[in-house]
């Protein structure tokens, strides 16, 4: 078992490694390319690079950036080996990712002295935020947590039934109210019964509707007051949920809800469904904010806590690790 493994779980690595295939083999193909023939990395050899990263939906600025310090690297050994390039790309690509300066949630933990954890989850119809929600209750469950649901995206009815099921295949309970009730008041609820219960997480799904409409940014400003009034330094994570089967569209989408939303923390779905992985880095890049999960599949597992090394490790490797 490598390093890696151990700091993931040979399973979630394998998944991982799966999830990323689309991304990797077009990513890879288009690397090896670049350095067919080549003894030292080049002009051309960077120009190839430059594509590879680009069509991995990587981003122009964070590409450039990459790519600059890839020639000054050049610039400064003189001489670099096409052998070594790997090596270095994985270290400017990993630099690029941010990690979270408040925690971390590995083996979906989350951090003490703060019961219940508030995550308040936010982002766009269609980009896989219920079942972000379902699968998030699911594995922190499995890491032995208590977990509420608070269905606060009452415009839609849909959204309710949603996420019921989800409470139900999950075997966690959800505070909900009719469609068109007050979304504030669904999460009021969620959070008093999370602390008349002692449960450990609660989970609150808000609307999706446009990402560019003031009501929605409003409500969600509304639903943040009102559950500082139960508990002050709550929510303690906002989510945005993005699909990254959209590339560049997903940084948009997350440049408005930026723009009136306090986010703090990322989730990326769909990953194993494209080969625009590499928007991953454009995140990072643009807002500084740390991705936190990824959607790599199907299944409940495939959701994962993100991990920069493993996930950089994954793009450079096209088989499977035993």
């Amino acid at each position: 078992m490598g390093i890696f493994d151990k700091l993931f779980g040979k399973k979630e690595k394998e998944s991982l490694d799966e999830g990323l295939q689309k991304t990797k083999q077009g990513f890879l193909s288009r690397i090896t390319k670049a350095i067919a023939g080549k003894s030292t990395v080049d002009s051309e050899v960077l120009d190839e690079l430059e594509d590879a990263l680009v069509s991995a939906d990587v981003g122009i600025d964070t590409t450039v950036e990459i790519i600059n310090r890839i020639e000054k690297r050049v610039a400064k050994d003189k001489y670099l080996n096409v052998s070594e390039l790997n090596k270095i790309l994985q270290y400017e690509m990993e630099s690029i990712l941010v990690d979270s300066d408040s925690h971390s949630y590995q083996d979906f933990n989350v951090p003490d002295g703060k019961k219940p954890f508030v995550i308040l989850v936010v982002g766009v119809n269609g980009v896989g935020k219920t079942t972000t929600i379902g699968k998030l209750a699911y594995n922190f469950k499995k890491a032995g947590k208590s977990v509420i649901l608070g269905a606060a995206d009452t415009y839609r009815a849909a959204a309710v039934d949603q996420l019921t099921i989800w409470s139900e295949r999950t075997g966690v309970p959800i505070v909900k109210q009719g469609m068109g009730a007050d979304p504030g008041a669904v999460a009021f609820d969620t959070v008093q019964s999370a602390i008349a219960k002692g449960v450990d997480i609660a989970i609150i799904d808000t609307a999706g509707r446009l990402h560019n409409k003031a009501f929605l940014m409003d409500e969600l400003g509304k639903i943040n007051r009102v559950i500082k009034k139960i508990m002050p330094d709550a929510p303690h994570e906002v989510l945005l949920v993005l699909d990254g089967s959209t590339g560049q569209n997903a940084l948009e989408q997350a440049r408005q809800f930026l723009a009136t939303t306090q986010v703090s923390a990322i989730a990326v779905t769909k990953l194993d469904g494209t080969a625009k992985g590499g928007m991953v880095l454009a995140i990072a890049k643009q807002f500084k904010i740390p991705v936190q999960f990824i959607g790599v599949g199907e299944k409940m597992e495939d959701l994962l806590v993100f991990n920069k090394h493993e996930f950089v490790d994954s793009l450079f490797n096209l088989e499977n690790k035993d």
